[in-house]
């Protein structure tokens, strides 16, 4: 039986230049406002027959918000970003460039301390494997946009390194279809 999952990227917690890897901080007033402004549209995803969450703070407040009353999914986690973590790419870049320059042409990679991204994508991806058909068609999970991008990349079989080539904004959707090893993209009409 295929399942569809439907992946929201969670509201912002800060501008994209202040983004830390791995990071948990609270959504702000403009992740509030933007909730607002698209709820209409989102809100109906709340019927699926599963609702999950990644454990991030704000993955949870976005998928509250929604009404989605949301199952924290440990498995969903950010990459793990080591001692990195809680600093900005143009940080952690002025102190290791060589080791930045390693982890992006490389995703074995991980001068960090934390995951490589290899092992990040593979670990969305056995979390989207092993969904139950059996509970229903439909499922919807609220992650970090890092998440959706390892998820897409899994499903759609292609290389590590699109990874970098894939931009997910807060708030938007995507939807996989398929089961275990056999996920395709789903792109719905518009109204």
């Amino acid at each position: 039986m295929d399942i569809r999952v439907t992946l929201v990227a969670a509201a912002r917690s800060s501008s994209r230049l202040a983004e830390r890897f791995d990071d948990d901080r609270q959504l702000d007033q403009t992740g509030w406002h933007e909730i607002q402004l698209v709820a209409h549209t989102l809100v109906p995803l709340g019927a699926a027959e599963l609702r999950y969450c990644s454990p991030t703070a704000r993955s949870r407040a976005t998928g509250e918000a929604l009404g989605y009353a949301p199952l924290v999914q440990p498995a969903l986690s950010d990459c793990d970003m080591g001692r990195w973590r809680g600093h900005t790419l143009s940080e952690v870049t002025a102190r290791e460039p060589g080791a930045v320059d390693a982890w992006l042409a490389d995703p074995r990679s991980a001068p960090h301390g934390g995951e490589s991204l290899l092992t990040f994508i593979s670990r969305i991806g056995r979390w989207l494997d092993t969904r139950p058909a059996d509970a229903g068609g439909n499922i919807v999970a609220v992650a970090e946009p890092a998440v959706v991008r390892a998820a897409l990349v899994y499903a759609l079989k292609a290389p590590p390194s699109t990874y970098w080539n894939v931009d997910v904004r807060p708030l938007s959707t995507v939807t996989v279809s398929g089961r275990a090893g056999r996920w395709s993209l789903r792109l719905d009409a518009g109204v």
